[in-house]
């Protein structure tokens, strides 16, 4: 792909990367989860081995995913915190689905939208987290009334992380330029204008 040199960098090689891992991590886990929530998923074993293989991996993957999180949140907590603007984008949000989004709220680097995508995802994180240990019996032996809390809530979490994916997924394949971002770490400048017009100038300079 050639690109422009005066696109603006949006993302470096690091952070691409730390969100790429968490994202395979998460398909990863997604699929080896489903094959244990019901008989109908089993087969999906066979994409790591079998099932003993994918009951092995699937808790290690989670710690992967958990640590690669843990990085992704500490750097971007501090763009993610919530301002008036942000909930006004949010109170918004339907002119920028009907497809009017000029007149909407200046956002930062990230808008509303994102921002409270970040700190549910957090949340899941680390409800996962915990409840998956509550599941890992090879290593920690707790009360079975502990286990089956786990289990539900284990089950119920990565049911809303699942859907939650998808949303993450339509809205960057939805906005056009947004992929770019993730794959190559630039957006053009009239993307970055229209979409984040508070990050577009503080990075250029220009009122």
């Amino acid at each position: 792909m050639i690109r422009n040199p005066k696109d603006l960098t949006r993302y470096d090689a690091q952070e691409r990367a730390n969100h790429w891992l968490v994202g395979i991590c998460f398909i990863l886990l997604a699929l080896s989860g489903l094959a244990f929530f019901h008989p109908a998923f089993y087969p999906l074993t066979q994409l790591f081995g079998g099932g003993v293989w994918a009951r092995i991996l699937h808790p290690f993957l989670g710690v992967l995913m958990a640590l690669a999180f843990l990085v992704m949140f500490f750097r971007f907590k501090s763009l993610n915190v919530m301002t008036p603007a942000d909930k006004e984008w949010l109170s918004r949000a339907g002119e920028m689905v009907s497809g009017n989004d000029h007149n909407m709220p200046e956002q930062g680097k990230y808008n509303g939208g994102q921002k409270a995508m970040f700190w549910a995802m957090a949340l899941c994180m680390l409800l996962l987290f915990v409840s998956g240990v509550f599941l890992w019996r090879a290593y920690f032996n707790l009360p079975v009334d502990v286990v089956r809390l786990g289990a539900v809530v284990h089950s119920a979490v990565a049911a809303i992380m699942i859907a939650m994916i998808f949303v993450h997924v339509y809205a960057a394949l939805w906005v056009r330029g947004t992929v770019r971002a993730m794959v190559y770490g630039t957006v053009t400048r009239a993307w970055a204008k229209q979409h984040h017009r508070a990050w577009y100038r503080q990075v250029t300079g220009k009122s």
